[in-house]
């Protein structure tokens, strides 16, 4: 690793977003330094696709049965290893996405993005990471004027960045090749681990729900493919027969000077309401209410099967309310927290997810298969100790969660600073 200085003397380049930058570095303007790649795919001379994601220029099936008609790719782009690739539709709705990316090979991508290729290859490589630090500083988003779905090229080519000799320009992509392909090891590694704590958990409850605590207790068949064997003593029990579907709640009670929770499907995760306070007045008709004790569950994709599903714990408020994408069950003839866990139940999810009916990206579970759906049923004794034994091991995995995702949080907000401070002179590296 390159060890890392700072200039002793510096000059305001002129810049907003860069700021005061290393003395003998210059100021260039990107159409100086780029042309526009416009070569037409024409008659398919080229087939492997590529597509620009979360920053990364990969490679896609061409015959996927998922994809275009092959006829469609004859009017895709042509491009080439080092070429710049914008994405710069969409800007109004989507404000997360990075929409530089640098290619590592040829293939074809759509025409619909915009296309750069230096014009002195030795500066490729640089220039990706100027314009990916202006991507990681929303600077696509301030460009032009009102409300913009997009950019075009004769806006981009307009903007103004820094240039520093091609020995420095070399230094610093090696510094940051180097550096971010450390960075990028280690979070694909926290990412790894964060998986295995997931599964971890999600095996943890099943075996629990569905086998208990007694790992030398006689076992009988269910006859219920996601519960599998369970104690021979044990019962099972249709979800509507132990918990009341989307029941009453009283909102008389809910009243302007109420604080309650609203939970829509992003505040919904594997345990307690992530609480969002607000003052409340007039309920909505179409809102989902709910109140303490009951167990609010994701009804669509991709929220359920990210395992959306919580419990109102009344720590804060009594009363709550939500999207109207939500199941809300209240138990009836089992305990609350012991019933949560059970529509955690792995096995049981995958089969519900089988049963989703829908087009696109929001397919909803099936009512009638979650009510109609089995549960074991042990002693309230022993659902109770079930209950809070998961209590137990699902806080401390859900420690070692948070901990692995805030290591990511911070190794991605140290990249992304290495890369802006190295490619506007405010790190040395040569």
């Amino acid at each position: 690793m390159v060890d890392a200085h700072t200039y002793t003397t510096v000059k305001d380049s002129g810049i907003e977003w860069i700021g005061d930058i290393p003395d003998g570095w210059n100021i260039r303007t990107i159409y100086q330094l780029v042309e526009r790649v416009k070569c037409k795919n024409s008659e398919l001379q080229e087939n492997n696709l590529l597509s620009l994601s979360y920053g990364k220029i990969k490679r896609k099936d061409i015959d996927s049965p998922e994809g275009l008609l092959p006829a469609s790719f004859d009017g895709y782009n042509i491009i080439e290893a080092g070429d710049i690739v914008l994405r710069l539709t969409d800007l109004q709705n989507d404000h997360t996405s990075l929409r530089v990316g640098l290619s590592t090979e040829r293939g074809i991508i759509t025409s619909a993005y915009t296309t750069l290729r230096s014009i002195n290859a030795r500066h490729s490589k640089y220039l990706y990471y100027m314009l990916h630090a202006f991507d990681l500083k929303k600077g696509f988003y301030g460009m032009g004027s009102g409300v913009r779905q997009g950019l075009n090229y004769d806006e981009v080519k307009e903007l103004r960045i820094v240039l520093p000799s091609d020995i420095e320009q070399e230094a610093i992509t090696t510094y940051l090749d180097d550096n971010c392909g450390q960075i990028d090891s280690t979070i694909e590694e926290a990412k790894v681990s964060l998986e295995k704590y997931k599964a971890w958990k999600a095996s943890i409850i099943y075996e629990t729900v569905t086998k208990g605590l007694n790992p030398i207790v006689e076992m009988k068949g269910s006859d219920v493919q996601w519960i599998g064997e369970m104690p021979a003593k044990w019962g099972k029990t249709r979800i509507k027969y132990c918990a009341t579907f989307a029941p009453p709640c009283d909102t008389s009670q809910f009243c302007d000077e109420s604080i309650v929770t609203f939970a829509p499907m992003e505040c919904i995760k594997n345990g307690y309401f992530i609480n969002r306070e607000g003052i409340f007045g007039n309920i909505n008709s179409s809102y989902t209410p709910f109140q303490e004790g009951d167990i609010v569950i994701a009804k669509v994709t991709p929220c359920f099967e990210n395992g959306n599903i919580a419990i109102m714990n009344g720590l804060h408020n009594k009363f709550g309310f939500g999207s109207s994408e939500l199941f809300v069950f209240r138990a009836k003839t089992v305990l609350p927290k012991y019933l949560f866990y059970c529509l955690q139940n792995e096995k049981l999810k995958q089969h519900a997810c089988a049963t989703m009916t829908g087009t696109g990206g929001l397919k909803r579970v099936s009512t009638a298969f979650l009510q109609n759906s089995y549960i074991c049923l042990p002693g309230e004794d022993e659902q109770q100790a079930i209950a809070e034994h998961l209590d137990r091991q699902c806080t401390e995995i859900e420690t070692l969660v948070t901990e692995k995702q805030a290591l990511i949080s911070d190794l991605e907000s140290y990249k992304r600073s290495l890369i802006y401070e190295t490619v506007t002179g405010k790190r040395k590296v040569l």
